[in-house]
């Protein structure tokens, strides 16, 4: 039995960047289709789950002021540092689905 911490730890350690969901299962033991299983009901479970990665990113140029930059599926989107919670939360939504 795994705790939900374990399955937590597991899930976010295939969500990082170059992970391999079939490395990580026999790690631990696992099939990967148990990792999914677990990533899809946490995503249930809270509204809105992603995996993030937050690292620093060379700024384009002087005074772009971008305070949140979204890559998903290839697109990137860069956030003004002024865009209200609203705007956020409405891209951010339109590139979830």
């Amino acid at each position: 039995m795994w705790t939900a911490e374990q399955k937590r730890g597991l899930v976010l350690a295939a969500c990082e960047p170059g992970a391999s969901v079939g490395e990580i299962a026999r790690q631990a033991d696992l099939r990967a289709s148990q990792i999914y299983r677990w990533r899809r009901e946490m995503s249930r479970a809270v509204s809105g789950f992603a995996a993030v990665t937050v690292a620093p990113e060379p700024r384009a140029g002087p005074g772009t002021g971008d305070a949140v930059v979204v890559e998903l599926a290839g697109a990137v989107v860069r956030i003004a540092a002024g865009a209200s919670p609203a705007l956020v939360t409405a891209v951010i939504g339109a590139l979830a689905r």
